[in-house]
């Protein structure tokens, strides 16, 4: 007999997932106002570009997606498929950069920015859907379509207000205003698309964890994740702190230089 499974939150876990997803906001949002169409530093472009998409990608999508799976209560066993968890990391860190790297070539065309808006937004709902197609339980999912659909607008108005963002802000509390902004839109169409499915379980022991070459624990992955998404954010941190250091660096030595050829 098919059994609708109750589920609830553990809000440490939510508050949990919406800190990960303002801090690779944040690290994103430093990263993309290093981008410019006309450098000539090719490997910090690449190098920026990497970071901001790892950022919001990895860490702000990706990571509090898994982390929030965490939240999640309910009386069934869950498992993860290792595939479509790595392809889903991926996609949303090559989707996050491409969309970076548009509308860094002009900033101040509209076209592109909804262009990579909308690739951006898309990106982040494929993560999110795909996450949760790779999950096990015994079972099968009932969907809310009506939800899925407000899921997949909130994406697309985040994503695009996220790229705005990242190219207009040089302040470092609007920067930090901005992060909390994006992260709760990310958080809103995680959670929206979370109530548009019900879990359905059909086996008689629902707690029984799916077991297989290719699939992790629901309670391994997320602190798999968690570890992850911490070791991403210092490493990215440091290298956006050691960046700026040698552009003050080399800005006060040429500052020096150019006092000392004054007659």
């Amino acid at each position: 007999m098919d059994v609708v499974i109750k589920t609830s939150y553990n809000m440490e876990l939510v508050v949990l997932s919406y800190a990960i997803s303002m801090i690779g906001a944040f690290i994103a949002l430093v990263s993309a106002q290093r981008l410019t169409a006309d450098t000539r530093d090719r490997q910090s472009y690449l190098i920026n570009l990497g970071s901001a998409g790892i950022a919001l990608g990895g860490i702000g999508v990706w990571s509090m997606h898994f982390i929030a799976m965490l939240a999640v209560r309910m009386d069934m066993g869950l498992g993860y498929s290792l595939w479509e968890t790595c392809i889903s990391l991926i996609a949303a860190i090559c989707i996050s950069a491409f969309a970076f790297h548009i509308v860094a070539r002009d900033p101040h065309n509209i076209r592109r920015l909804l262009t990579a808006g909308m690739m951006l937004g898309m990106g982040a709902v494929v993560m999110h859907y795909l996450g949760m197609y790779g999950m096990r339980f015994g079972g099968y999912f009932q969907w809310d379509y009506g939800r899925i659909g407000l899921s997949v607008l909130i994406a697309l108005v985040a994503a695009t207000a996220a790229l705005w963002l990242a190219f207009h802000t040089s302040q470092l509390s609007v920067r930090l205003l901005a992060a909390a902004i994006m992260a709760i839109a990310v958080c809103a169409m995680h959670y929206t698309g979370m109530s548009a499915a019900e879990f359905i379980c059909t086996t008689e022991n629902r707690r029984a964890i799916p077991s297989g070459p290719d699939i992790v624990s629901a309670l391994g992955l997320p602190m798999v994740v968690i570890t992850l998404a911490l070791g991403m954010s210092l490493a990215l941190l440091l290298d956006l702190a050691l960046t700026s250091f040698q552009s003050h660096a080399q800005g006060t030595r040429r500052k020096d230089f150019a006092v000392s050829q004054l007659p």
